[in-house]
């Protein structure tokens, strides 16, 4: 089963490290995008993608966000799903 894991460099890096070594113990496959200070290192069983470091935690906010977006884009063509027609969209307009 592949995992999608964001880690941006933080006070909660140690609980995600052991939250993906129990993935990993499990035969997870992680996809992990980090920064250089997270120190998350490729494996057979661990994709690291580097992301810029930010330069506080609300930038990260936002670069972090941009790989996340390109990967749902790819995985949709992928699929082969209109990426422009999302299924079980409906859309609501307010009139006053």
């Amino acid at each position: 089963m592949p995992i999608v894991a964001v880690a941006p460099t933080g006070v909660l890096m140690e609980k995600l490290h052991a939250n993906l070594e129990k993935v990993k113990s499990r035969n997870g496959v992680l996809f992990v995008f980090a920064d250089s200070g997270s120190h998350f290192d490729g494996s057979e069983q661990t994709h690291t993608l580097a992301v810029t470091e930010p330069e506080s935690c609300y930038t990260a906010l936002i670069l972090f966000t941009i790989p996340l977006q390109l990967l749902a884009y790819h995985v949709a063509l992928i699929k082969g799903t209109d990426v422009d027609q999302p299924r079980n969209l409906t859309k609501s307009v307010t009139v006053e």
